[in-house]
């Protein structure tokens, strides 16, 4: 049996419009290509209970989910990916030949049918701030760049986005960016740095989920595609054992209740380019939900004087 090209609740999505109010604190946004559906879910449940974060920070898809989030645009994100999976202006053929990635930056930043349009004056709010982490290819390190920085904010969310090894580098200025995932996987430790009482990690992964690290490998592939950019390999080289120390200190940090976590509830079987529409579904009912049971206790963290 052909599996559907959209997901079948399409129609049911939430769906309106966020209240002009802002909540201290800083929302973080972990990536993770569709894995990302649930953090649509997370957002929308987030902007119905009106809780509009003064700052979001995201990395990869994290990123993309954010511009919707401060636009307060509710189901828009998860109706471009529970429609569009398929098309291949978004996803496959059309957008590598106009993007020279897996990923139609073009298309799902244009305008398209049954998706309203993004809300660019509310986007461009000074009064919310965004930023996106990207990875620095001459030197391996993430930067933070920030909506109104001056940069083309949606050539840095495709550079936040465009994954290593099936993307070419995307330029800002005179330097080469890719995934901000390549060196930070959940820019917890940004916010902390910036001083933010109150912040709010959304995984996209179970808190007990540790990736596999890599013995070390003279040739490895990260070492043989990006020879020229030798911080950057050693970066990509380093990114799971790195992630999973992120996870422990992330325990921690929950357990002194300095960060509030939403985290996936069970485990999640969906791949980095998932095209099943019905568990793309699931995972954003799961965020959804996930988030709806953790509302009273993410209150009470932001009542809380630290």
């Amino acid at each position: 049996m052909k599996k559907s090209q959209t997901y079948s609740g399409i129609d049911s999505l939430p769906e309106g419009r966020a209240s002009d109010s802002i909540t201290e604190g800083c929302l973080v946004l972990e990536g993770g290509a569709f894995r990302g559906v649930y953090t649509n879910g997370v957002l929308d449940a987030l902007m119905e209970a009106d809780l509009n974060f003064r700052c979001t920070v995201g990395v990869s898809a994290g990123s993309m989910n954010a511009v919707n989030y401060i636009t307060g645009q509710i189901g828009r994100s998860a109706r471009i990916n529970l429609r569009y999976r398929h098309d291949s202006r978004y996803v496959g053929r059309k957008a590598v030949m106009k993007n020279q990635g897996i990923i139609g930056f073009d298309f799902i930043f244009g305008r398209m049918p049954f998706i309203p349009d993004l809300d660019k004056k509310r986007f461009h709010n000074p009064e919310r701030k965004l930023y996106a982490v990207v990875t620095n290819l001459d030197t391996g390190k993430p930067e933070y760049i920030e909506k109104n920085s001056g940069e083309d904010f949606f050539q840095v969310i495709a550079a936040s986005s465009s994954m290593p090894f099936v993307s070419k580098p995307v330029m800002i200025g005179r330097h080469p960016y890719l995934d901000g995932g390549c060196s930070c996987k959940i820019p917890y430790e940004w916010a902390l740095q910036q001083n933010y009482e109150k912040i709010i990690v959304v995984r996209t992964r179970p808190r007990s989920y540790r990736k596999p690290v890599k013995p070390e490998q003279k040739f490895s592939p990260e070492n043989f595609v990006y020879r020229d950019y030798p911080k950057f390999a050693a970066s990509l080289l380093a990114s799971n054992e790195n992630y999973n120390h992120q996870c422990e200190e992330l325990l921690k940090l929950e357990a002194q209740k300095r960060i509030f976590t939403i985290a996936p509830s069970q485990s999640i079987e969906i791949s980095r380019l998932e095209g099943d529409m019905e568990k793309l579904g699931s995972l954003y009912y799961l965020g959804y939900h996930d988030t709806k049971q953790a509302l009273e206790n993410l209150r009470a963290y932001l009542e809380r004087k630290n």
